[in-house]
């Protein structure tokens, strides 16, 4: 991919980057910080999560509701996310009603409140959403293999934090956080749409560059590169549905292995998707375990993911089965499959299909202005946005020798995670 990204880097450390796109008179404005459940501790667990929500209620300019009014008024949209490395926010809307988004961001950058009625109507909030969670299986389960996976690297934890610290982390625990980690060295605003870049750098320029730059206390987090042993956990709850969860420590987004994993994935499950936005989609029936697992009636789903993260993560495997079926057929299913690939049973039109279709999956997720303001950011937090640029190429690069390496690697059967959700009841509808 050629890239049409500018960066600007102020003197406080702020990055900006920018990508002038004018087939529609449209901005998408990201701040991205570098903070997210790998930054916490025990104790303190889901407070960026929280800290996140408590970007929405106001600052002494813009107080609680103000800007959402002002945003939909214009016909705008505006939300956030928190996930394992990063906390982001970020606002599309007409390219003449942009300045609402870069004053604002600029503002609460370092302006929150973080008002104590508020704080504690937040908690109820966030309470209710881990509430809500835990009557999910996949977040169950998923839960039980992080901890499993990891037995010293925060990614152990949800993002959303566990119950006991929801209930004892304080409005100034929140605003401790949120003055250590808001600071333009540790941001980057990604810009793409409908602009003229030296005028929206120094519109920028002029809102941030008066922003004091904090030292961002430095955590020493060890990765975590291997699961030492094979291990199995067990998930029970209420439901009538089986869901089974194989997971290996996958390379970290930088390493050169991760877009053979990701190849090998493609040619498994079918391709996964980066994009928070969806933007298309591609069928996995023509995946070998679709065709192993769904297609012989073994399993009523399969799929397979790969999150792009700083440190060695988990690539994991999931099947969607019923109690009737014999689980550990599926596991040995998956099995079997994985070892052809270690084996080199595989042939070159399987490999090109499957890279192809990873590229699709990308070329689909990155079309809209949103998405191409995303991905700048996005990549930017565990690599940075020289790896969006170069996504197809590495992904042509991969070899059948390199697949294989990576399968052989990653994919030990006596180094993962078994994860099964069993149900103990049928809900009640």
């Amino acid at each position: 991919m050629n890239s049409t990204i500018k960066k600007h880097v102020l003197e406080n450390g702020l990055t900006i980057l920018t990508k002038e796109i004018h087939h529609a008179p449209i901005i998408s404005h990201w701040s991205w910080f570098r903070v997210g459940s790998r930054n916490e501790v025990v104790g303190k667990t889901g407070i960026s999560h929280w800290v996140e929500h408590m970007q929405f209620k106001g600052t002494p300019k813009y107080p609680i509701h103000v800007l959402d009014a002002e945003i939909s008024k214009v016909g705008g949209y505006w939300n956030a996310m928190t996930y394992l490395d990063w906390t982001t926010y970020y606002e599309t809307l007409p390219s003449d009603n942009a300045e609402i988004a870069f004053d604002l961001e600029a503002d609460r950058m370092i302006n929150s409140v973080f008002d104590k009625k508020e704080t504690e109507l937040e908690r109820t909030v966030v309470i209710s959403e881990r509430e809500g969670n835990e009557n999910e299986p996949m977040f169950k389960l998923g839960e039980a293999i992080r901890v499993a996976a990891f037995e010293k690297h925060p990614y152990a934890q949800e993002v959303i934090g566990e119950m006991k610290d929801l209930r004892t982390i304080s409005r100034d625990d929140l605003y401790t956080h949120y003055q250590e980690y808001y600071s333009p060295g540790n941001a980057v605003i990604a810009v793409a749409g409908d602009f003229k870049t030296e005028e929206l750098i120094e519109n920028l320029t002029n809102k941030y560059q008066q922003i004091e730059n904090k030292d961002t206390t430095l955590h020493i987090i060890q990765p975590e590169d291997d699961i030492k042993t094979k291990k199995e956990v067990t998930v029970e709850g209420p439901g009538d549905t089986v869901y089974i969860q194989v997971s290996y420590r996958a390379p970290k987004a930088a390493d050169e292995d991760f877009f053979s994993l990701m190849v090998v994935d493609s040619l498994l499950t079918g391709p996964s998707s980066f994009s928070m936005f969806g933007g298309g989609n591609i069928s996995n029936k023509t995946s070998r375990l679709y065709q192993k697992l769904v297609e012989t009636d073994l399993s009523v789903g399969i799929s397979g993911g790969l999150q792009a993260t700083i440190d060695p993560y988990l690539y994991d495997i999931l099947a969607v089965t019923s109690p009737e079926k014999n689980a550990q057929l599926v596991i040995k299913a998956i099995d079997e499959e994985i070892d052809r690939i270690q084996n080199k049973s595989i042939s070159q039109p399987e490999i090109d299909r499957a890279i192809k279709q990873a590229k699709a999956l990308f070329a689909y997720g990155s079309e809209s202005i949103t998405n191409q303001a995303f991905w700048m950011g996005y990549s930017s937090m565990f690599a940075d946005h020289t790896w969006f640029d170069a996504y197809i190429s590495n992904l042509e690069k991969v070899t059948m020798e390199r697949m294989v390496s990576a399968a052989q690697k990653y994919l030990d059967p006596n180094h993962r995670v078994v994860g099964i959700y069993r149900p103990t009841q049928k809900e009640n509808f």
